[in-house]
């Protein structure tokens, strides 16, 4: 989920409601609007990273495979 929010007065306040359950943990990683390009350009990196499937359909090692490998 990706939105912008204002800082004021040590809050940040975001610009739309989110649904959320009350209590829920989040990571938040903050980028400023206001400066250069290069946090536009992190922000649409992550945004395609988040997009891309956990595993692929082509690749014959996936995450089930993991410990097994590992622990061999």
């Amino acid at each position: 989920m990706s939105l912008e929010a204002t800082y004021e007065q040590g809050t940040l306040r975001l610009s739309q409601p989110i649904t959320l359950e009350e209590g829920s943990k989040v990571q938040v990683i903050i980028i400023p609007l206001e400066s250069n390009e290069q946090p536009k350009r992190t922000l649409e990196i992550l945004k395609k990273i988040a997009e891309l499937p956990l595993e692929g359909k082509t690749n014959t090692f996936n995450g089930k495979d993991h410990d097994q490998i590992l622990y061999y």
